[in-house]
């Protein structure tokens, strides 16, 4: 524990606020930090125990301010899950002398024991970071529509629209929704400002409805409390050239004007000069607001305050925009230039793709519909009425009571793109088949109510994702309505929602790579977790197919695992196939309707030979088998990528094929311990007890230590597991009072000198979705990875854009700063090179000696070398890095030697 200064009564304060009797063994300085905060005994007592649980891993000679900041941090936390906050964010980093990005590196610091941040502080701190990132993308996109000549009417602009986002937006760290705002703001002020203080083309274009009308001018010289009067007086002309120059759909922003924005002005009742509201009232009532919710302060970016600012690596991407490319032709590509650009372009691409779709069935649909024995046309119309009701009211709740209108605008374009969808697989189904009566599949409401949350879910996404400035990946962080919030407001569960997804993707060849991908983690997020809640229909076909006969305990073969994961099957088959069949006991389907229907639809659901039904046998589910197929191969992704952070493959070799039996074995046979848990709890307890069997020194905060580094993680996952109903834990209580009694036996086993047979290892290839699983870990142990060439632009549908942004552009940088993009295409050529002689290999004599310490940007750590442990391919590639990075080396040497002749030269 670091040295402490000498107690001292603080400056100041009296004897009774620094209470020496009940504070007397803290330290003095802690004390009045705490009364700076103005925190509550129970926060100060709390901060206190969380400061002497971390304070041991402390090096020895930390400076006291260092540790005040600390402290500080340990006060955050326990008024956070006290539901004790005293003070605002800009308070508290203000009292610490910290920028955003500083209190967010030190809160990770402090979760030394990993469990000293609970999941309640990590959702505050994640909202707090999303937010900070989106209002400073947004503020840099209003300066750029400011003028340094106009500075009061700046601040006056953007306090009101701060004051309009927190009053009218419950989810603040909404990008688009923001920005929409924002626009009605600005459209508000150009109107009303001065022609001196317009730029153009806004000045000619607001000048002509002055003069047009005397409504709005007259305001300008009246000083009464702002009202916008009636719709009437709206006119679309500067917010149309706004929308047109921000790649904005302009109904969308009009509609939040006239529902949202200009109920707002008629309430906020603040008196005007000139037209303008009076800064001092303007600001007083956002001051309150602040307050009120303990936000930081969104005034301070008008001062470019340090407490707003991120590191400068971000913020040069967020004031920076990318050279515009050219392609092989000539022309001039222009991509998104900034996360708010970034996602207008990627909704107006998805909007032009569904323009030319409709609100309601096609002909081809309708033809398709009146083929089916019983026609779906009723059922499909109304369910899409009726759910648009229930999308609209949970949109409306979830993000506030003025927009249930954009919320109905983003389900008719999910309505199109299901439409859309729908027709294109009944015509793979048509071809496939060679049939035209798809009465069963049309009539099937979990198809219908599925297929219509997964297109609503893509264009949720589109305009729901926060394009996250500081993150790489391809898809960033969620808001409030992203997956699984469809699920709960169409009521799918989420086992019915899987058999949709791969289908609905190989219908829809606009979607982007990032939009397949973040479907293709909807569906790891339903194998990890969702279709495991209590309610889901999983448990139940499982305990079905045990009670069917002649059916193995495992509801996949492990013998299946060796083979690729290939298959034909689509949507239709998953829906139609039935879990039992029908003759026997306990079967039941709330959309079942009689079995000749399905004859003369779908042969592949129910062309069986004549013959009776007592000698039909019992069939294997479908969807069943294929959902074991994909989780296995899930599983043993999960678990090989974290046994490789730990380096186990290179210490133990056969012991990723001994937990990965274990793991396997539980998924298969204990499958009720996944019930409210999730895929990854299993995972580590099963690492956990084959390192104790077999006397592996591996404790559980080495392995979650490793698990946090996995990508697609959350630490709700180890600190927060089922242990029995409305009782909760770590991971280690799970592991004591349920996984160990569970499988005491099995995992004793592997302790025997006949251990159980290992599992075959699954092979996981590639994604089945259709593109390489990326990025892939070079071997070995190292924590390098190699990612396909990524193409800036995608011809065929979508932009994909984080491939559009300054930091993805650059891929990788080796011992030298960031270079041009041919560089970097050098690198990868020689990483994908095929000319890898076997002499070359082995002979390493001629060779630099690899560096002891490479440096990668990606995390920004030094990884050792560990050449020792890789595959005579592996360290070729090791070798030319380095060989590549000692040429340049010197070469620099050199260019320093030649411009020092007076120097005389080093000998080798």
């Amino acid at each position: 524990m670091p040295p402490k200064p000498p107690r001292r009564a603080a400056a100041g304060a009296s004897e009774e606020s620094v209470s020496p009797g009940r504070h007397d063994y803290k330290d003095a300085d802690f004390v009045l930090l705490c009364q700076n905060l103005k925190v509550g005994e129970n926060v100060n007592e709390r901060a206190w125990k969380i400061w002497e649980s971390v304070s041991e891993v402390f090096n020895d000679g930390v400076v006291l301010d260092a540790i005040r900041k600390y402290w500080g941090i340990c006060i955050f936390i326990a008024a956070v899950d006290l539901n004790a906050v005293s003070f605002t964010q800009t308070e508290l980093q203000k009292t610490l002398d910290l920028n955003m990005t500083e209190f967010l590196q030190l809160l990770k610091k402090m979760d030394v024991n990993l469990d000293t941040v609970s999941t309640k502080v990590n959702s505050v701190v994640l909202k707090l970071e999303k937010k900070c990132l989106v209002f400073t993308a947004l503020f840099e996109k209003f300066k750029r529509a400011s003028s340094e000549t106009t500075k009061p009417v700046v601040k006056i602009c953007w306090i009101t629209f701060l004051l309009a986002t927190g009053k009218l937006l419950q989810m603040e760290d909404d990008l688009v929704l923001s920005f929409q705002l924002l626009l009605c703001v600005l459209e508000h002020f150009i109107k009303i400002s001065p022609s001196a203080f317009i730029k153009e083309p806004y000045r000619t274009t607001a000048n002509s409805i002055i003069s047009s009308g005397p409504s709005r001018s007259s305001r300008r010289s009246q000083n009464r409390i702002i009202q916008t009067g009636n719709s009437t007086e709206v006119d679309p002309r500067v917010m149309e050239i706004l929308c047109q120059e921000n790649e904005c759909n302009v109904e969308e922003v009009k509609n939040i004007y006239l529902k949202s924005f200009l109920p707002f002005l008629d309430n906020l009742k603040i008196p005007s000069t000139n037209g303008f509201p009076e800064i001092e009232s303007l600001s007083r009532q956002y001051e309150e607001l602040y307050h009120k919710n303990k936000d930081f302060d969104g005034r301070l970016f008008l001062e470019h305050d340090k407490t707003l600012q991120i590191d400068p690596e971000e913020r040069y991407e967020l004031e920076n925009t990318p050279r515009k490319p050219h392609t092989e032709d000539g022309h001039t590509v222009i991509p998104p230039q900034t996360p708010v650009r970034t996602a207008m372009n990627t909704i107006q691409q998805l909007q032009m793709i569904l323009n030319t779709a409709d609100d309601k069935p096609s002909s081809t649909l309708e033809a398709y519909f009146n083929n089916c024995t019983v026609n779906p046309t009723n059922g499909i119309t109304n369910r899409v009425e009726y759910l648009g009701q229930k999308f609209q009211e949970n949109f409306a709740q979830a993000v506030g009571e003025g927009w249930a209108e954009i919320g109905s605008q983003r389900y008719k374009l999910g309505v199109r793109l299901y439409y859309r969808v729908m027709e294109s697989m009944l015509k793979s189904e048509e071809e496939r088949l060679s049939v035209h009566n798809f009465s069963k599949l049309l009539n099937d409401a979990t198809f219908h109510g599925s297929l219509l949350a997964c297109a609503v879910e893509v264009v949720m996404t589109t305009y729901g994702t926060t394009w996250n400035i500081t993150l790489t990946s391809d898809i960033q962080t969620e808001t409030d309505l992203s997956f699984p919030w469809i699920l709960r407001v169409f009521d799918i569960k989420a086992y019915e929602f899987y058999k949709v997804i791969e289908s609905f993707i190989k219908a829809e060849p606009t979607l982007s790579r990032e939009m397949i991908k973040h479907m293709e983690r909807c569906e790891h997020r339903i194998m990890e977790c969702i279709a495991w809640q209590m309610d889901s229909p999983l448990f139940d076909i499982l305990k079905q197919q045990k009670e069917q006969e002649d059916q193995p305990d495992q509801p996949e073969p492990t013998s299946t695992l060796k083979q690729p994961l290939q298959h034909n099957h689509t949507a239709a088959d998953l829906y139609l196939h039935p879990e039992r069949s029908p003759q026997q006991k306990g079967f039941s389907t709330a959309h079942a309707v009689p079995m000749q229907q399905a004859k003369v639809e779908t042969p592949s659901a129910g062309q069986s030979q004549p013959q009776s039904q007592s000698q039909q046998k019992p069939q294997k589910s479908t969807s069943l088998s294929l959902f074991y197929k994909k989780l296995y191969r899930l599983a043993y992704l999960r678990l090989n990528t974290l046994c490789n952070h730990l380096h186990l493959p290179s210490d133990h070799p056969q012991l990723e094929a001994i937990i990965w039996t274990l793991f396997q074995h539980t998924l298969g046979n204990e499958y009720e311990l996944m019930k409210d848990r999730h895929l990854d709890q299993i995972m580590m307890c099963s690492m956990y007890a084959i390192c104790k069997v077999k006397n592996i020194d591996l404790r559980f905060k080495a392995i979650v230590t490793a698990y946090k580094d996995l990508p697609n993680t959350s630490q709700e996952t180890f600190k927060h597991v089922l242990i029995k109903e409305g009782q909760y834990d770590s991971i280690i209580g799970f592991y004591n009072l349920v996984f160990m009694q569970r499988l005491k036996t099995n995992i004793l086993q592997y302790a025997s000198t006949r251990p159980p047979t290992l599992s075959p290892i699954p092979q996981v290839p590639r994604s089945s979705f259709g593109f390489p699983s990326s990025p892939l870990r070079v071997p070995g142990g190292n924590n390098i990875y190699v990612s396909p060439l990524k193409s800036p632009y995608k011809t065929d549908g979508l932009l994909s854009p984080t491939k559009l942004t300054p930091r993805t552009r650059i891929l990788v940088s080796i011992g030298e700063p960031f270079g041009s993009p041919e560089r970097f295409q050098k690198i990868n050529q020689l990483v994908s090179s095929s000319d890898r002689h076997p002499k070359r290999a082995g002979d390493t004599g001629s060779l630099p000696k690899p560096l002891k310490r490479l440096r990668f940007d990606m995390d920004g750590q030094d990884e050792a070398d560990g050449s020792k442990h890789l595959s005579g391919e592996s360290k070729l590639l090791q070798q030319k890095i380095a060989e590549m990075t000692s040429t340049r080396s010197k070469m620099q040497e050199q260019k320093l030697k030649d411009g020092n002749g007076g120097l005389k030269r080093e000998e080798n």
